[in-house]
């Protein structure tokens, strides 16, 4: 793959994409937290400790009222001044409510109808010492009535101030608490709008991959034909070159090899050579001759199997295996199973060679003591197995070139090699080639 087609520097923008939205949003939602911390402990907190300073003050001012009532009751026996203790009490606890209360009014900035109260109440406290002024004069009744036309007319004036504030502390709780739900409004409406960006942002993302790799796995599988392909050219040209070389050492050297050895073996038998020196040596020429004429014809055996093309697979393996034995000094026993059936050429040849690349192996690496091939006729395929009871892959896991050409040659007539240790200290391949289309018929 070109470094133009690669999708690493918009799969890294797209990260970047994301890390950004995700900042974002997590710092507008901390905001919006923060700003909703800020309105609940600034404003609904505030306003429900100034409610209850402010029903604290008006329980204070229904207690004057009820003290009033009292103070203007002619049935009670009890002097005006015998009040004065009380009022100080409310008094008292009144200053304390408000002084607490001023903080939270402060923070409100809601200061004209709390300044109002502090001065109504001051002139009420006025109104109350001059009443009590009165009676300690001796005007008794004259303290009553001002107590009973003007105190208990201030007293319902605070209580309606008192009133008024505490609705108003009501009104701006509901603002808040509708400010509260519209910020966790906004959040909820932003979280899935977040979350739809990231759908649609994995989406298209996931889709581009998808795309990405199935170009890429499509030039793969382009590749990996082409791959076959020139795999099968290289084979088909080895079988050629096979084919060339064991037809020039045949019909050449073993024609020349053959040639020399019955001109020594008739000058041996001349007249005139009455050496025995000269005659022992001519027939070790002629020895050596012959084996390398043998040595000859299985090389070119070996190059290209004629006799697999004239007797059939199973001739062939049963003239190669003892040449093996021979040449090894390893035991092979052949075993057939099933039918027996023409194979196609390229099956046979094909597997042909993974029985001799099996062998060789087994002759160069396991130190076996016997070997085993056994070819399988089913009914829809063709099994060889090559097995021996060496010392398996040891410590290699068994990737040589040898078994590369073996899976390259089972790839190319669509067949499966396994190579598996059954026993311990032993190896086995397997080949399983699916039957050709006349081959089906002709075993049917």
């Amino acid at each position: 793959m070109s470094r133009a087609g690669s999708p690493t520097i918009r799969l890294l923008a797209g990260l970047a994409v994301t890390f950004t939205a995700v900042a974002l949003y997590c710092g507008y939602t901390v905001i919006q937290l923060h700003g909703l911390e800020k309105l609940q402990t600034g404003t609904i907190d505030r306003n429900r400790a100034d409610s209850l300073l402010l029903l604290r003050i008006q329980n204070d001012l229904n207690s004057l009222a009820l003290a009033m009532r009292d103070m203007t009751d002619g049935s009670e026996p009890y002097p005006l001044t015998a009040w004065r203790s009380q009022l100080q009490r409310i008094r008292a606890d009144l200053d304390d409510a408000l002084s607490r209360e001023a903080a939270y009014s402060h923070l409100a900035g809601e200061g004209e109808q709390r300044t109002f109260l502090n001065q109504s109440l001051r002139q009420f406290w006025d109104a109350v010492e001059r009443t009590f002024a009165m009676a300690d004069s001796g005007q008794e009744a004259e303290a009553r009535t001002q107590v009973r036309l003007s105190l208990q007319s201030r007293q319902q004036a605070l209580s309606t101030t008192v009133a008024r504030l505490l609705v108003q502390n009501n009104e701006t709780e509901q603002e808040a608490a509708a400010q509260i739900r519209e910020v966790y409004a906004g959040v909820e409406r932003n979280l899935y709008l977040f979350v739809a960006a990231m759908l649609i942002l994995i989406l298209t993302t996931s889709l581009y991959l998808v795309h990405y790799n199935r170009r890429m796995f499509e030039e793969v599988a382009l590749l990996s034909g082409h791959r076959s392909e020139l795999a099968r050219q290289l084979i088909s040209m080895q079988e050629n070159a096979f084919r060339s070389i064991s037809r020039e050492l045949h019909d050449d050297f073993g024609q020349i090899l053959t040639a020399i050895g019955v001109m020594l073996q008739r000058t041996s038998r001349l007249p005139a050579l009455e050496s025995e020196t000269l005659r022992d040596d001519l027939r070790e020429v002629q020895t050596i001759v012959q084996d390398t004429l043998e040595k000859v014809r299985t090389l070119s055996h070996a190059l290209h199997p004629v006799i697999l093309e004239e007797i059939g697979l199973e001739g062939a393996l049963e003239q190669y295996l003892p040449a093996f034995e021979k040449r090894t000094g390893v035991p092979v026993a052949l075993e057939k199973s099933g039918e027996s059936r023409e194979l196609d050429r390229e099956i046979a040849i094909h597997l042909y060679r993974v029985m001799q690349e099996a062998l060789n192996n087994i002759a160069k690496h396991s130190g076996c003591s016997r070997a085993a091939v056994r070819l399988c006729y089913l009914p829809e395929s063709v099994v060889l197995e090559v097995e021996d009871n060496g010392g398996g892959f040891g410590n290699s896991p068994g990737h040589g070139m040898g078994l590369v050409s073996m899976r390259e040659r089972a790839e190319l007539v669509h067949g499966r090699l396994e190579v598996e240790s059954p026993n311990p200290g032993g190896v086995r391949v397997r080949l399983t080639i699916p039957a050709a289309p006349q081959e089906s018929h002709a075993g049917a």
